[in-house]
């Protein structure tokens, strides 16, 4: 918004310092004189005129000195004043450049303010510890952008290139090529709908429930079994009633997810998927550890990051979109909580989510009031 221009903090500051000063000046003044007439050194005789006394000559130099001393402390204090406000202020004016580099796009610049800790040194380092966090999630969605671009661009490659093919040679089969075209728009939907639904969780743009975490890892468990089955990978459920709050749709998408994901990066044969539920004073857990081959702590870290795949997926008419474990973070994070990639010594991974618990006593309590 437009702002008439007016004085400058470093000039208020000046005069306020200034007038502070004056004002000092006047009651130092004041206490004097008053002082001076309380030893009596300030009379008159019946005629009124003045009483010569020790201190009259005293008194008649006082009046001249004193308007000397106020110009002094008037120009000392607006002097002096500017002077110590442009030195108090210096570290607003770094912050002020910076958050004007900042406004024009440039987002690696930091203040750095040294010193010891006072109330601009937290303004700066609160500063920097913004930026450095829009700085990375800038690059990350740039990132994002970028590979959801290249992944979207893929389906629609060979799309065209299907309908080219169509176009170019009429006697090719057609059953065949609306199968392919169906696999390929199939794949190209559940991209569009990851990519919607990793919006959603980070916006936060959902209504919180009292929601059972082993209940949606029984739901996810057995909406997947016939995956598991046919690829022969054995699914065991445990744990207790793990009560926390927030989206039952995201939260159960965020198990279906995991598990979905254990089953695919499994061994060929005789693989096996634990789902396991469990509370803590403060917060509940959701593992699910899953057979399979050996990752290194370096590339299981990176697995979060969007259409990174670890390894190559065994089961090829499962090839996912490369955003499953991603979404499982975004979800994670918009519900205030931690998720954890460890590998196994034996093979495979240990996924946990951690999640604020939520006092399973609570919504009876407030309904019997």
């Amino acid at each position: 918004m437009d702002r008439r221009s007016g004085l400058s903090v470093r000039l208020k500051l000046t005069l306020s310092y200034t007038g502070f000063l004056m004002l000092a000046g006047v009651l130092l003044l004041g206490a004097a004189g008053f002082f001076l007439l309380r030893q009596g050194w300030l009379r008159t005789n019946e005629e009124g005129a003045w009483r010569q006394s020790p201190g009259t000559e005293l008194v008649r130099g006082f009046a001249p000195t004193a308007a000397a001393v106020m110009v002094f402390l008037l120009v000392f204090g607006l002097l002096g004043g500017w002077f110590l406000a442009g030195r108090m202020l210096a570290p607003l004016t770094r912050i002020t450049d910076a958050t004007r580099m900042a406004t024009d796009g440039s987002l690696s610049h930091r203040i750095r303010l040294p010193g010891r800790k006072d109330e601009f040194r937290e303004l700066a380092d609160a500063f920097d510890a913004m930026l450095e966090r829009l700085e990375a999630h800038v690059a990350e969605q740039q990132r994002f952008a970028a590979n959801a671009s290249h992944e979207l661009r893929t389906p629609l490659a060979i799309s065209k290139a299907l309908l080219d093919v169509a176009r170019t040679d009429p006697n090719h089969d057609t059953g065949e090529l609306i199968d392919r075209l169906h696999t390929v728009n199939t794949r190209a939907i559940d991209l569009t709908e990851a990519l919607l639904l990793v919006s959603r969780a980070e916006q936060g743009s959902f209504t919180r429930e009292r929601v059972d975490l082993s209940l949606m890892a029984e739901e996810a468990t057995e909406t997947l079994l016939p995956l598991a089955e046919k690829h022969g990978v054995a699914l065991e459920t445990r744990g207790d009633i793990t009560p926390t709050t927030g989206s039952p749709a995201l939260l159960l998408q965020l198990t279906t997810n995991l598990v979905h994901n254990a089953i695919v990066h499994n061994l060929p044969e005789q693989g096996t998927v634990w789902v396991t539920t469990s509370v803590h004073p403060r917060s509940v857990l959701l593992t699910v550890e899953n057979t399979g081959e050996q990752l290194t702590p370096e590339l299981a870290s990176t697995l979060t990051e969007p259409f990174r795949r670890g390894t190559e997926r065994v089961h090829t008419d499962h090839v996912g979109v490369g955003l499953g474990l991603a979404i499982v973070k975004t979800i994670t994070q918009a519900h205030g909580g931690t998720l954890t990639l460890t590998p196994r010594a034996a093979g495979g991974m240990r996924t946990t989510v951690e999640l604020p618990a939520t006092d399973p006593h609570a919504e009876g309590a407030a309904s019997g009031k």
